[in-house]
């Protein structure tokens, strides 16, 4: 015979002939020499190369264990002491009653929403996150959620979490920001048939959300089509000179047309304008010289001007001096000091004829 010891917290299996015969407690046993003991930690779960229904024959010993069943549609969180300790998989599990405080929470994963209480937290633990799928809303976002392609519900700003399994989850976003559109190196005919490049760009905002993301596909796409029609579409009745002077005009005229038109896609223009009118280089050429020539024709009615009223003024002057003797011999002596202001000697001669001509100048006859 044999001595066997059984310690707090163990619980031994009695085997003979490899059958099972019995379970035991804390103690001190006598056994026959064929006869086998297993020992087992109460505080650890209990894994046995014996087929557990075997071992659940005998009362005693499944009053001692706690056995979890595991479908194939489930998981079941274990937690020891309050903490989380492991995900339990399809199978059977057993663990020993009375020296640990365990706690299992059962899910359904053949459902989408997440109903049990499970910390948030414990979805991103690895064991965990292999049956959770998380979707992001941004605070300047609205989400759509749409469940095996069918809407559910709209979702606002947070962190939604959903179980993992086939049913196909989405979640569709809509940027609620003020967002800009650019309608870039657009060639168009104007309405006497020159070309030219028009940069255009547009700032919108979504306001329907459900008609942006569910009644429209790639919204964002069909806005920027219909701006660029429109464009063109008003660009085309124009003429070169009248695009050039009516440029600012453009952006109302657009706004105008494409206000119900994008009011079906879900959003609302705020403002939009030209940034650019890109000429060929040929025509530049001609603008250019049709420029020059305005303005050397602008040039030559100013010199006219000037001209006239310069002969206005000394048409005034001649008549005022042909009345007035005194203000003739002013206007001599005038232009005798500019002559003079040039002349550094002077060198008579000829006698006193010289001297009486310059005293007629310089000296007023009475």
């Amino acid at each position: 015979m044999k001595r066997v010891r059984i310690n707090q917290g163990n619980v031994g299996l009695v085997f003979k002939d490899n059958n099972y015969q019995r379970v035991i407690t804390e103690g001190e046993y006598w056994f026959w020499w064929g006869e086998t003991i297993y020992t087992y930690d109460k505080s650890k779960p209990f894994h046995s190369a014996v087929e557990l229904n075997l071992l659940l024959r005998d009362e005693k010993l499944a009053e001692m264990l706690h056995v979890v069943e595991v479908r194939d549609t489930e998981i079941v969180l274990h937690y020891e002491n309050g903490n989380f300790k492991a995900v339990l998989t399809p199978g059977r599990y057993a663990f020993w009653n009375g020296v640990m405080n365990y706690a299992f929470t059962r899910i359904d994963l053949s459902k989408v929403d997440i109903t049990e209480a499970v910390d948030v937290n414990l979805f991103s633990r690895k064991e965990i996150a292999l049956y959770v799928r998380a979707f992001v809303v941004e605070a300047y976002e609205a989400g759509v959620l749409l469940v095996d392609g069918k809407f559910r519900q709209m979702l606002t700003t947070g962190v939604y979490y959903f179980w993992k399994n086939t049913t196909v989850v989405n979640v569709l976003k809509a940027d609620l920001r003020h967002l800009q559109l650019e309608v870039a190196g657009q060639e168009i005919l104007t309405k006497d048939k020159a070309a030219l490049r028009v940069n255009f760009f547009a700032q919108y905002k979504v306001v329907d959300v459900l008609k942006a993301l569910l009644d429209n596909k790639e919204y964002e796409k069909q806005l920027y089509i219909l701006l660029q029609l429109a464009l063109r579409e008003y660009v085309g009745t124009l003429s070169l000179d009248e695009l050039l002077e009516r440029k600012e005009s453009i952006a109302q005229v657009v706004m105008a047309s494409m206000a119900a038109k994008a009011a079906l896609l879900g959003v609302e223009l705020k403002d939009c304008g030209v940034r650019d009118v890109i000429l060929p280089g040929e025509m530049k050429d001609i603008m250019n010289q049709v420029l020059v020539a305005q303005k050397k024709a602008e040039a030559n009615v100013i010199m006219r001007r000037e001209e006239t009223a310069s002969t206005r003024s000394l048409l005034n002057t001649a008549k005022l001096m042909e009345d007035n003797a005194m203000l003739l011999k002013l206007k001599e002596m005038e232009y005798v000091e500019k002559i003079a202001d040039k002349i550094n000697s002077i060198s008579l001669s000829g006698g006193n004829q010289i001297i009486d001509q310059l005293k007629d100048i310089f000296v007023p006859s009475k």
